[in-house]
């Protein structure tokens, strides 16, 4: 990756105006669009006409609200396709989370376009603020303390295992709800109680708090039956999420469905992430 470029952060929340700040301060020329509550009006641009100039532009993540950029610290409102527009055949254009019809967008005007919310790395790093912000909202709505309390993970994926680590460090009995029989014995060697994700009725009874980090349907009208009252249940997953929640409201479950942690609760932290992914995708890209 070569030492001086030029950026473009189109859109965005904390987390792109950190990425921009970090950017600056690496000594790279950065522009931005659609950020104006979130950097100093020495970044800011006041169009989008020297975007298709810029040796990467990035785009928000999630990328866009439907057909229009997500930009909740600016007062415009930006289409996709006016930012698509000024780029140039060939750009370099990252985004997180792309859907079908950006990608679709970008391939019809030959653009380059990677999503760095795909990376490994990026995935990795978000799991540490994503479990700091879970913990932080079982303390403050659970009466008890989490050193001592029944906690039952489910999935054991990057966010599971960095969720498992860090409750067992403050002192929680946790146990692990998975399908493989090897993530199950890996629970075992960290001294973790285990359960299979997939038979989980009649199991949930004895558990305080429940973390659902599986994308997919596994806490049921059965198993949220089985919870014992004032069971607290944090859905980490991205939608669909894991819990039955019309169920879950019938018989009085609270369920806190906490979707973008990282974002909400350590924007510099998540910020400064992607700038090093962005930087791995220019140097593999060899830009």
């Amino acid at each position: 990756m070569r030492e001086r470029l030029n950026f473009w952060v189109v859109g965005g929340d904390p987390r792109q105006a950190t990425l921009a700040r970090a950017l600056s301060e690496d000594g790279h020329t950065v522009h931005t669009y659609a950020l104006e509550r979130g950097v100093e009006s020495s970044l800011w641009a006041d169009s989008l006409s020297g975007a298709g100039l810029a040796d990467c532009v990035i785009l928000p993540l999630p990328a866009a609200d439907g057909e229009f950029l997500n930009a909740p610290l600016s007062d415009r409102q930006v289409s996709l396709e006016q930012v698509l527009n000024v780029l140039r055949p060939g750009q370099l254009l990252c985004a997180g989370r792309v859907t079908p019809t950006l990608r679709e967008a970008a391939e019809s005007r030959r653009l380059r376009l990677v999503d760095y919310f795909a990376r490994e790395e990026l995935a990795v790093t978000n799991a540490i603020p994503t479990s700091e912000g879970a913990i932080q909202i079982a303390m403050e709505e659970l009466p008890i303390t989490l050193h001592g309390s029944k906690i039952l993970v489910i999935g054991a994926g990057r966010l599971g295992k960095v969720l498992i680590q860090q409750l067992r460090g403050l002192g929680a009995n946790v146990s692990l709800a998975a399908r493989k029989f090897s993530d199950l014995a890996w629970a075992q060697v960290w001294g973790c109680g285990v359960e299979r994700s997939d038979q989980l009725d009649k199991w949930l009874c004895g558990y305080d708090l429940v973390v659902n980090t599986v994308p997919a349907p596994v806490l049921g009208r059965e198993e949220l039956s089985d919870l014992k009252p004032g069971c607290l249940i944090i859905d980490l997953a991205s939608k669909p999420g894991g819990v039955d929640f019309a169920a879950a409201s019938e018989l009085g479950v609270k369920v806190i469905w906490a979707l973008s942690l990282p974002g909400k609760t350590a924007p510099v932290t998540a910020g400064l992430a992607i700038k090093t992914t962005i930087y791995n995708i220019l140097t593999e890209l060899g830009v």
